[in-house]
């Protein structure tokens, strides 16, 4: 939230806040078959309600497309090992594409209905509005971004270097990583590290020689999909979807 170059509410989050691990579960599709709803009507409104047994009722719901995609999951491990109670244990619905609010944990409800579910994560939180957004459009797809693996304001000695950082998007594999030290005017390809998962971080890396300095590194991302981080976006009120190339400092010395 913080690069959005205009104050947006909540925790002014900068890099940082995600990981990335392996989930082991049910597909949510299955089980709702197995209540009943039909895989071959499957919508695009919100009208699949997850809901958690946490003290606040932490819901979200998705449409029955959503659900019925082959890795939305009720997730029960987490890197091999039973989901432990800060991640939701004993269930957890994985939502992968879509942003965090959507990953409910300690999953205690399942609701369908034939129409939209509204709910406060839908109609007061979790939305994007601003002056260019004339209604507000509920979140869903998190959005293609990419970061350099160096501290804030890192200091390094002059010479080589091998920089390394990650990727990643919400819709398939990233195909691309593209450098930059000259704030955006030249870009140079970075080089793509195994494995790379649709919708997993993929790991880059590139060789610097580093001269004494004040320096900045921009990295850009594209996907199989063709999406690429852009130079800029809209503002919004939450400061929401932020995937600007993010200008990382680093000082050689």
């Amino acid at each position: 939230k913080e690069f959005m170059g205009k104050v947006a509410a909540g925790t002014q989050w900068r890099l940082g806040g995600i990981g990335v691990a392996e989930w082991t579960g049910v597909p949510l599709g299955a089980v709702l078959e197995l209540a009943g709803v039909k895989r071959d009507v499957p919508r695009d409104i919100l009208n699949v309600l997850v809901e958690g047994l946490d003290s606040v009722k932490v819901n979200r719901p998705m449409s029955l497309a959503k659900a019925f995609e082959d890795d939305t999951l009720l997730a029960y491990a987490f890197n091999g090992e039973a989901v432990p109670p800060d991640h939701g244990f004993p269930l957890r619905v994985i939502v992968p594409g879509w942003v965090g609010i959507n990953n409910v944990k300690w999953v205690g409800r399942i609701e369908v209905r034939n129409s939209v579910i509204d709910v406060p994560t839908t109609t007061r939180t979790y939305v994007l509005e601003g002056p260019d957004y004339p209604t507000k459009v509920v979140l869903r797809q998190q959005t293609i971004k990419s970061a350099v693996a160096l501290p804030w304001g890192a200091a390094l000695a002059a010479g080589r270097h091998r920089v390394r950082g990650f990727a990643w998007s919400p819709v398939g594999r990233i195909t691309r990583v593209e450098v930059s030290l000259d704030r955006g005017t030249s870009w140079h390809p970075a080089a793509l590290r195994e494995p790379n998962i649709a919708r997993a971080w993929a790991r880059w890396e590139f060789d610097w020689e580093a001269r004494p300095g004040a320096h900045v590194i921009l990295t850009r991302a594209t996907d199989d999909k063709g999406n690429s981080q852009p130079a800029s976006i809209p503002w919004n009120a939450q400061g929401y979807g932020y995937n600007v190339p993010v200008p990382h400092p680093v000082k050689v010395t």
